[in-house]
């Protein structure tokens, strides 16, 4: 399977870029950086860093959007840190591709027509401007997976909405929209399935740069979710549509359903919405979704696990 990744390389999605990186079945093609848990240029250097560390050379990463389509840029640092890795960044920047992650995405769909697979880990901005640029992009990806929105289950960054989402609305809406042949990964599935605290002990033990590196990356992530109630573990947003992308009998559960994004400002802006109604009327602004609404979490875990400690 050839991927390229889009993310905003904070914590979960640098697992995520090490599990697609040291796969064996998964090429890696080109990484995309956008705003989110970093700002683009900074997930870009700590994206270099990633195929530093997993003993990688010339995959091509591209900072893209620095800012959403029409809200202002939030990076707070406060789950990632201000670096994205937790404090262990080291500064990368040799190497970074001349064009925007966007362009770099519609030179290889249009090279490659029905190749490439996108993971998505961040807010859809790169996604967006990439169909501005080549509309014919639904046609041109053999499949796009996203992680973001929440169904079924509350938001993480508002009651009702999810970060990736809620960070560029109007980018995720035009995604949606556009007749991509899309895979959805929201909450519901991914607040499912944690590393436990011996997962990440496991880890710790095993005593490669690598694993050094998420050792202590993982230790801020593992903080900040040790506050919010959750006992000795942490949750794998990224990593978890990372593994459905490459290997799909992962999930258990999934609707294949209208989905929309909330524009109006308010306390609902960025929620999904998701017509689970048997008889939904066409809504140009709502396109048919494979939604995946649960996924087996050992197996999901343990793939991780097995490619990292390998």
């Amino acid at each position: 399977m050839r991927i390229v990744h889009d993310g905003d390389h904070g914590i979960d999605d640098a697992v995520a870029t090490l599990f697609l990186l040291l796969r064996g079945d998964v090429e890696l093609v080109a990484i995309g950086t956008v705003h989110g848990n970093a700002h683009a240029a900074q997930a870009g250097s700590n994206a270099l860093q990633l195929i530093e560390v997993a003993g990688r050379s010339g995959i091509p990463v591209a900072v893209g959007a620095a800012r959403p389509l029409v809200q202002p840029a939030d990076v707070t640092g406060l789950v990632h840190g201000l670096d994205g890795l937790g404090g262990q960044a080291v500064p990368h920047t040799a190497g970074l591709a001349e064009v925007s992650a966007a362009e770099q995405l519609v030179r290889l769909a249009r090279a490659e027509p029905g190749e490439l697979t996108v993971v998505a880990t961040g807010p859809l901005t790169n996604i967006a401007l990439a169909l501005l640029l080549e509309p014919r992009l639904p046609e041109l990806l053999r499949r796009l997976v996203l992680m973001g929105g929440a169904v079924e289950h509350p938001g993480n960054i508002t009651a009702v909405a999810e970060a990736n989402v809620a960070m560029d609305p109007e980018a995720a809406a035009l995604v949606l929209a556009a007749g991509f042949p899309l895979t959805l990964v929201p909450l519901d599935t991914t607040m499912a399935t944690w590393w436990t605290a011996d997962d990440v002990a496991r880890i710790a033990a095993h005593g490669t740069p690598l694993t050094d590196l998420l050792t202590g990356v993982l230790a801020h992530y593992l903080d900040f979710y040790a506050l919010q109630g959750g006992a000795g573990g942490c949750p794998l947003h990224d990593p978890t549509a990372a593994v459905v992308a490459v290997d799909p009998s992962v999930v258990t559960r999934t609707a294949t359903v209208p989905v929309g994004v909330e524009l109006a400002p308010g306390r609902t802006r960025g929620m999904l919405l998701v017509d689970r109604r048997p008889f939904a009327v066409p809504d140009p602004a709502a396109a048919a979704t494979e939604v995946v609404l649960a996924a087996d979490r050992d197996r999901i875990t343990g793939q991780l696990l097995d490619v990292l400690l390998r």
